[in-house]
This record gives structure tokens, C-alpha cells and sequence, in this order.
């Protein structure tokens, strides 16, 4: 379903070397004990490559999954697949220290037969991002990174909601995921982002972070405003109903470009980004 600079430092060489033995615990609740931080790292999900980026990590990713494009720094690394069809051979003749990949992923349990570390980490909210980024600054012996880069999110995200018209504060919003039916619930990390901007999503919180929606329902929600991918918004008018939403009478769309998109549905370090393009995109409608 669903599914800043970097900095390159690897850290002290001495903090490297002197490193105590530690133990993580992924959120699968598997225990994983590390003699050193580990200096070979394979990620099998886009956020969790861009995460270690912004954590300094970069010289230590040697392969990553195929959708992994920021930074463009990682271009040339080897791409190892996705969640479903990751590449177990390549994976193995890279001879990682620890792979990353998500909760969700359903093709590495081979990898953890054959003695591999594999941490598996949960990515649908604020809170998710916050705790990945702690964890993997403690798997990379620098603990207090992840608050620092966590901390800095946050002030992206309160300058952003700043700047959102009053006018557009409380409008009924519908994010919509991958050209649909799947929706951006309020539970989720993109969610979370639209209500810290003042804005109200129609996606009722029990239906969950990334809940499949019927399009019927989204007509009788009567967004005001409908974000997403630009190239599925053309399409728009042509689905039964939608012709007459306010969002589209009103001409209230944000349709994101595929970097901006990518971005918007990738819950890692550039959370204060995708609130600040979003926040654009509102200023941009105001003035219509």
C-alpha cells in the first residue's frame, strides 16, 4: 500500500574505536546486539535512506532500494530492489553489517536465516519519524543527533503554519495517495503535518493513518481543498461527482510535482520541507 545538506561526517574516529557493545531494538520488538556502530548499512525504504543521509551516514549506505533518490549523492550506490522483491543475493554479496527496511517488508526473512542483522522499523507518524531518527543516531554512535535534527523538523513545520493564510485555516482537506483510493488519514505523519498548517482532514480518525476510500465518500466529504500528485489532477473532473466539490469549483487543487510529491509521502527528515510546499501551495490558492 504505502507505502537540507547532507551531512557526510562519519564522526570521530576515536568515538568509533572506543565504542561499548549496545543493543537496539527494532519495532518488530526484535533485540539486536552491536559490538561498534556499523559501518556497512543496506536501506530497503526511501526515508530510512534519506534519514541516515541527514545523520551523516552517507559514506556508510553500500546499496539501497530502487526508489531511494535523495540525497543525489547516493545515485551511484546499488539499487537492491523494494520491500516485496528485494535482491537477497546482491544483499549478501555486499556483506552489510545491518539492513534497514520497513515493518511492512515481506521479502527479507531469508536474510535474517542467514545470520544478517535486519532492523525493521515503523514509519506512519510524527512520533515514528522521531523514534527512527533516535534509533538510528544511537546505531550510528552519535545518540544525540536525532534529537538535534528531530528539534530542527519541528521549527520548520511551526514557520510554515505561520505562513498559512488565515482565510484557509479549518478547510476541509483530502490528500490523496497514488491517484487513489488510498487517503492520507489524520493519523498519519502527512496527516499530522496538515494539522499542525490549521487545516481539517476528512478522513475520520478511525479509519486509520492510510485508510482505501470510496469515491463516494470523498464526494459527500466536500473537501475544500484537494492536494496531490499533479499529474493525477487532470483527471479530476472527469470522476463522478467531483465536478461540483468545492475544491474543484473553487479551483482549490495542489498538485505536486513528482520530486515535491515523492517528498510529501516519504515520512523522514525532510518532514519541515513537505510542510513548507504545502504551506506554498495554500499561500498560492488564497491569492486566486
Amino acid at each position: 500500500m504505502l507505502c537540507v545538506p547532507c551531512l557526510w561526517g562519519l564522526g570521530s574516529a576515536a568515538t568509533a574505536a572506543t565504542a561499548a557493545p549496545f543493543v537496539l531494538r527494532d519495532d518488530k520488538g526484535t533485540e539486536h546486539r552491536f559490538d561498534a556502530p556499523p559501518r556497512r548499512i543496506i536501506t530497503l525504504l526511501p526515508s530510512l535512506t534519506e534519514s541516515l543521509a541527514v545523520l551523516g551516514a552517507g559514506p556508510r549506505l553500500v546499496g539501497v532500494d530502487r526508489y531511494s533518490n535523495w540525497p543525489a549523492d547516493l545515485a551511484a550506490l546499488p539499487r537492491l530492489g523494494g520491500l516485496d522483491d528485494a535482491l537477497i543475493e546482491a544483499i549478501v554479496t555486499l556483506r552489510p553489517d545491518v539492513v534497514l527496511a520497513s515493518t511492512s517488508a515481506r521479502s527479507i526473512d531469508r536474510l535474517e536465516a542467514l545470520g544478517f542483522k535486519v532492523l525493521r522499523l515503523k514509519s506512519e507518524t510524527h512520533a515514528d519519524v522521531r523514534r527512527t531518527l533516535g534509533l538510528l543516531a544511537q546505531l550510528l554512535g552519535t545518540p544525540d543527533e536525532g534529537e538535534r535534527v528531530w528539534a530542527r523538523l519541528q521549527r520548520e513545520i511551526a514557520a510554515a503554519a505561520q505562513r498559512v493564510p488565515g482565510a484557509l485555516r479549518g478547510q476541509r482537506v483530502y490528500f490523496e495517495i497514488g491517484g487513489g483510493p488510498y487517503a492520507a488519514g489524520r493519523s498519519s505523519f502527512i496527516g499530522e503535518t496538515l494539522a499542525a498548517l490549521g487545516m481539517d482532514n476528512i478522513v475520520p480518525p478511525e479509519l486509520g493513518p492510510f485508510p482505501k476510500l470510496n469515491p463516494e465518500f470523498v464526494v459527500r466529504a466536500r473537501p475544500d481543498v484537494v492536494m496531490g500528485a499533479a499529474r493525477e489532477q487532470a483527471a479530476l473532473l472527469a470522476r463522478p461527482g467531483w465536478a461540483a466539490m468545492p475544491a474543484l469549483v473553487n479551483k482549490r487543487l495542489c498538485g505536486f510535482d513528482a520530486p515535491r510529491y515523492e517528498m510529501l509521502i516519504r515520512p523522514g527528515p525532510r518532514l519541515g520541507e513537505a510542510a513548507a510546499a504545502m504551506a506554498d501551495c495554500l499561500v498560492s490558492l488564497e491569492k486566486k
